[in-house]
């Protein structure tokens, strides 16, 4: 996976964050479909953190093979 798609995608799941967000009813959150968006929230929020933790790797990777 390249640089430029990596962001695209943390791109997609941050927009998927906003809307699921949204979607929650702050005074009922663990009833109907809140639940739904919050599970939403908590897979965009950790798809974010793959691909953090990813390019992160490839930068490593990166300075390791110019040594």
């Amino acid at each position: 996976m390249n640089k430029t798609l990596t962001i695209v995608l943390i791109i997609l799941a941050l927009v998927l964050i906003t809307y699921n967000v949204t979607l929650v009813d702050f005074d009922e959150p663990l009833k109907g479909n809140s639940v739904v968006a919050l599970i939403g929230i908590v897979a965009s929020l950790c798809a974010v953190l793959l691909l953090i933790i990813y390019l992160t790797s490839k930068k490593i990777q990166k300075k390791i093979d110019d040594d």
